[in-house]
């Protein structure tokens, strides 16, 4: 196939993955917001901020990644046309989120001693833990709202869940202003009330997709026979075993990432408050090739269920490659303005913190630069992730991100980070390498597969 076979599908590709893009440019833009509201009141609620933020991040990488098994089995059963089995992913899948969810709120709470024995900062350390109370249990309606999410996608219905992110990302802004500052008359909560403004804006979100869903007629179906008594353990177990592997290789990738934010807190708070403001910002550019990592897994599941593995293969490069010229353009961009965005995070008229808000805004300037390196390390992994779990291949993955991100990436992040003078941007080196190791690796597990696919049905 020629240059122009791949490209011919760009239009499409982008037109499924442009909503999803949009919903998750929706959480993080809220995320940026709540960083540099929360920053200017001051580097220590900055750190804080994202230490508490560091352990549901953790949480919900398990959550979301085994939520994602829904939507390769979801894809599967439209490209049938087969509304029964549609409806059995659905309701298990819509049933096993909701407890996940609660799970995964006890369990945060159950470890929320561990924050004393990080080795942080005391004043960062006795700000985050309420914060983290608020925060961990809006993991409920957030990991329900991806079982209905994820199903959505699934059906190649991306649009609803961007709709429910930008209306609650309205919301959570309002609050957000409001409660931190105290606002058209609301109590001054400081950087709580960014707790609190997530809480409610996650419980919204999971009010309206449920609401445009099942007014939809093309849903009507999906949504008749829900009950808990009918929940079958054959089909839990089907989901759990997709989900599962998926949920550790999401986790794997964000503990690492969460690993970061803890090693920098061990360097101190202007490296921590850099990382964060670094983070934030790579993370911005994440969601367009995780909105194509989601558009492939939709297109392959779709090609799945139809068997045509030489249309599978030939989709999910075309992705590919728009992830690899998408990630290209946005690292350019991380060089040309790698000084001037860290300083959108602090402020500047800040006679108190002065010193330490430059030392801040230095370290995030040359962190920038080492991601616009692995930005497209990055969009290669998660591109080929979605491709293979629409091919309902998530075990030999698992094991790939497992070896990258703590054989290779954290090893690197420590030695560097905490035993020469580069300190965080030895950390960032760390994560380059374990995001480049993953990204080959599961290329060639992808090649690998489809090939053999091919070959086999001749």
């Amino acid at each position: 196939m020629n240059f122009q076979t791949y490209t011919k599908e760009f239009s499409y590709n982008f037109k499924l993955a442009y909503p999803i893009i949009l919903g998750m440019l929706g959480h993080t833009i809220v995320g940026i917001i709540d960083n540099i509201m929360v920053g200017r009141i001051g580097p220590t609620e900055l750190a804080a901020a994202s230490l508490a933020n560091s352990f549901v991040f953790i949480a919900m990488s398990l959550g979301i990644g085994f939520s994602t098994a829904i939507t390769p089995m979801a894809a599967a059963a439209d490209g049938k046309k087969d509304i029964a089995e549609g409806r059995t992913v659905f309701h298990h899948g819509l049933y096993l989120c909701s407890i996940l969810g609660f799970v995964l709120f006890g369990v945060i709470l159950l470890f929320k001693p561990v924050v004393e024995l990080m080795g942080q900062p005391e004043n960062v350390v006795s700000l985050a833990k309420p914060f983290l109370d608020v925060i961990a249990f809006s993991l409920v309606p957030l990991i329900v709202f991806q079982g209905y999410k994820q199903f959505a996608d699934g059906m190649s219905e991306t649009k609803y869940s961007m709709w429910a992110t930008i209306f609650g990302n309205l919301i959570n802004v309002f609050l957000n202003y409001v409660l931190i500052y105290g606002a058209l008359g609301f109590p001054k909560l400081g950087f709580m009330g960014a707790a609190i403004g997530t809480l409610v804006s996650r419980f919204a979100m999971l009010w309206y997709l449920h609401y445009k869903m099942s007014r939809n007629a093309k849903f009507h179906p999906f949504f008749e026979g829900f009950a808990i008594r009918k929940m079958q353990k054959t089909v839990n177990i089907a989901i759990i075993k997709l989900g599962a592997p998926s949920a550790m290789q999401m986790f794997f990738e964000v503990a690492l990432f969460t690993g970061a934010v803890w090693l920098s807190g061990c360097i101190g708070v202007a490296n921590q408050a850099a990382n964060q403001i670094a983070l934030s910002l790579a993370s911005f550019t994440f969601m367009f090739a995780m909105g194509l990592s989601v558009a492939a897994t939709i297109r392959v599941g779709n090609q799945k269920g139809l068997k045509d593995y030489k249309k599978l293969r030939m989709v999910a490069l075309s992705i590919f490659l728009l992830a690899i010229l998408l990630e290209m353009g946005f690292a350019i961009f991380f060089v040309l303005m790698h000084t001037v965005l860290p300083t959108w995070f602090i402020d500047t008229s800040n006679v108190t913190d002065v010193i330490q808000n430059q030392e801040v805004v230095r370290v995030a300037s040359h962190l920038l630069l080492v991601a616009a390196v692995f930005q497209i390390s990055d969009g290669i992994q998660v591109v080929m992730l979605g491709a293979l779990r629409g091919l309902q291949d998530v075990k030999i993955p698992m094991y790939i991100t497992f070896v990258a991100y703590w054989v290779v990436g954290f090893p690197i992040c420590i030695w560097l980070g905490l035993y020469t003078s580069l300190k965080a941007i030895g950390i960032w080196i760390g994560l380059l390498a374990g995001l480049s190791t993953a990204a080959l690796f599961l290329y060639l597990r992808f090649n690998h597969l489809t090939k053999q696919l091919i070959s086999r049905c001749g």
